[in-house]
């Protein structure tokens, strides 16, 4: 994870959009050099999160960041935009040449910290389609974190990530209750067993926790383990990546 600095007009910016660039590419930089396979950036400093959307300044600054990205590694980006902004996201990949999008709210309604998010998968599957941006794939998050999932309690979590497959989706990623929490076991299995669809784990994970989820998982989300004092606001903390990429490559090296 790329925690993008808050950007222009949100409450927390304090940095020019140059400078937010740079600093997303120099993580980019360490990332990718300590072979990790892949990189998604996201807005997270943008806190409070608008609902549903974002204005054309918050659409046109990550474009900016996902094209610097994209053109300083030679692996696969993605992107979030929060609150649940999917269409921006999506025309943000098309514009970036990027290869995915994080979606919340894809299949099934629920109640996050900014209201209630409702299912997106008809109308964003039907913008991809019309903005020719069919190549970047739907990476959907299921029962996701900061949430709450009252409403669709009678609904298990194998049964949503059942319907984002049927809905067309491309992978399932499955949470914690809140960031840096790891997903239950219980849960990762349910869904890995509901779907054919690949199965991310997309919190809490560390180098301690890995080979907990390693047969279950297709592959994982990582953000705070990886930042100076596990804290996902701080920049990332080099020995904490190469000690995680270490464990991956002992883990991998087993199951090869």
């Amino acid at each position: 994870m790329i925690h993008v600095g808050a950007l222009p007009g949100t409450p927390g910016n304090r940095a020019p959009l140059s400078g937010i660039i740079a600093q997303a590419c120099r993580e980019a930089l360490l990332y990718s050099g300590a072979g990790i396979h892949g990189l998604m950036i996201e807005n997270m400093h943008d806190t409070p999160y608008l609902k549903g959307g974002v204005g054309p300044e918050i659409t046109a600054a990550m474009t900016a960041v996902g094209r610097a990205v994209k053109q300083t590694v030679r692996i696969p980006v993605g992107i979030q935009i929060l609150a649940g902004a999917n269409r921006e996201a999506t025309a943000v990949a098309m514009a970036s040449g990027l290869d995915f999008v994080r979606a919340e709210g894809f299949a099934y309604a629920h109640v996050a910290d900014e209201g209630i998010l409702d299912s997106c998968a008809a109308n964003l599957l039907r913008y991809r389609k019309e903005i020719g941006a069919q190549s970047v794939r739907v990476w959907a998050d299921v029962k996701k974190k900061h949430s709450s999932h009252a409403i669709t309690a009678d609904v298990g979590i194998g049964a949503t990530a059942h319907a984002v497959e049927f809905m067309r989706g491309d992978a399932v990623i499955v949470t914690g209750g809140f960031t840096g929490e790891a997903a239950s076991l219980q849960d990762l299995e349910e869904v890995k067993k509901s779907t054919s669809l690949p199965v991310l784990l997309g919190s809490g994970v560390t180098p301690e926790n890995l080979g907990e989820f390693f047969v279950w998982a297709d592959g994982f989300i990582v953000g705070s383990s990886l930042k100076q004092q596990g804290d996902w606001r701080r920049p990332p903390d080099t020995s904490k990546v190469r000690a995680f990429m270490a464990q991956y490559r002992r883990l991998a090296g087993r199951q090869a």
